[in-house]
Parts: C-alpha cells; structure tokens; sequence
C-alpha cells in the first residue's frame, strides 16, 4: 500500500499498489509535492522492478520503498498489458515521459540532479535553461556504500530544489527516498527515473515511439546496449509472466 499516496484510487497488481493517475495529472501531482514541506517521492516500476521484487519477497526494506512511496506509476506497457489480461487497468506514466514534461513544459524553476556526471548536467541546462539545476555527483557502487548514501540524503536535505531527480538507477534511488523520508528532515519531492536524463540529453538513444507503443522498447534499448542489458532482457525480464501466471492463480483463490 502506498500509505503516503494524496489519491484514493489505486490499483492492486502484482502485490504492489499502483496510482491511478494519468501523465498530466501526475505532472500536477510532483509540482504539487514539490511543494510541500515533508518530503515525497515517486517509484516508476516497471519489469524489471517487478522481477527483482518478487525475487526477494522476504526484503523488507525493499518493499517497504516500494510501497511507502508517495506516488507509485506504471513505467511499462508489459505490466499493462498483463494487468489488463486480468481484467484490471493500469494507467501508463512512463519516468522518462514524466521527466521531459516537468522539465519541458511544466514552469518548474529548479531541480537537482543525484548521480551522472558533469557533462550530462551541461547538457541539460543548455536544453532546458530557464531551470535552475543542482547537483550532486553519486560515486559507483553506492548500493553497498553508507557513507555515500548519508551523503545524498545530507545533500537533498540541504538543497533548495523541490524536485529531485535520482538518476542512480534501482533499487538504490527507492531505498535512499525512502531512508530520506523515514528521517524527516527533507521537503519538496524525489523521483526515481532511472536512465530519463540521459535520453532527454541524448547521451543515450530512446526507441522511436512505434516501438514503445507496440512494447518494443526493451529490444531497442537491447541492441543498443546488449552486453549490459542481456541478462535483463534475456534471462531475467521474461520471468514476468511466470510470476504473473502464479499471482494471477493466487488471486483467483
């Protein structure tokens, strides 16, 4: 359950609670926490995030991220198509989408960036100057790293932005939001988008919009990077429907 959630609309898939929220209700929503003086944050699971959960059913913590987040949005169209086999619906608000609309076209003002590197952060305030960006540069490995994880939150307590990207990948952006909010000493929002800001740079390449709206992004994203994406899409990514096959029988009962 996502106790911390401003809706009251949700829908149970797959042992996680998802909002029902479209992507420009939930762009009204982020600038709505931005404001706020207890901070919020945002999960974009998608199946990747799935796999990796009901993997580790007995990870607290990890759950607990998952399911304390403020706002919690479907970022695949497999998940989609899935939940709509079991006759429930899923609203899509993928992490990049939601990413370009807040920087491109939603007034925000400021924002900081946790994780990637200078370059990227050049890039982004020439493509979006009228944000004001602050950033905080995550070392590799942060995962295992306390001290470099005491070091975000110490940074996003102390930042001026209400918006925070986490552009340090999963799961180590749900947990530190979570840590974060757990502390209580943060305002304005976070959000958990992955590898969003290096597509809007174009540091890395998105699949052409046919391919997402067939489902088709992960084979993109595959050839484009095949020796560090392999495993996921290959091996690990297609274990969804055998976990959604037991879900769907466990529900029935």
């Amino acid at each position: 359950m996502n106790v911390s959630s401003p809706l009251s609309r949700r829908t149970s898939f797959l042992d996680l609670d998802f909002d029902a929220l479209d992507e420009s209700g939930a762009v009204e929503t982020v600038l709505s926490l931005a404001q706020g003086d207890r901070f919020a944050y945002v999960v974009t699971p998608n199946v990747d995030h799935l796999v990796r959960l009901q993997r580790r059913k007995d990870d607290a913590a990890l759950w607990s991220a998952y399911r304390s987040a403020t706002l919690c949005l479907c970022d695949s169209r497999i998940l989609l198509a899935l939940a709509r086999r079991s006759q429930l619906e899923l609203s899509l608000v993928t992490g990049s989408d939601l990413t370009a609309r807040l920087l491109g076209g939603a007034g925000l003002q400021s924002a900081a960036v946790i994780g990637s590197d200078a370059r990227l952060l050049r890039d982004l305030a020439a493509n979006y100057p009228h944000v004001r960006f602050f950033h905080h540069l995550a070392p590799n490995g942060i995962l295992h790293n306390v001290q470099a994880q005491l070091d975000i939150v110490r940074f996003v307590e102390s930042c001026a932005a209400g918006v925070q990207f986490f552009a340090i990948g999963s799961p180590q952006s749900e947990l530190i939001c979570a840590l974060i909010r757990q502390r209580g000493k943060a305002a304005g929002v976070g959000l958990c988008i992955g590898a969003s800001l290096e597509f809007l740079t174009g540091a890395k390449l998105r699949a052409p919009r046919w391919m997402q709206r067939v489902g088709l992004e992960w084979l993109f994203r595959l050839a484009n990077e095949p020796a560090r994406l392999w495993r996921r899409y290959l091996l690990e990514g297609p274990t969804i429907f055998r976990i959604w096959w037991r879900w769907r029988v466990n529900s029935s009962r």
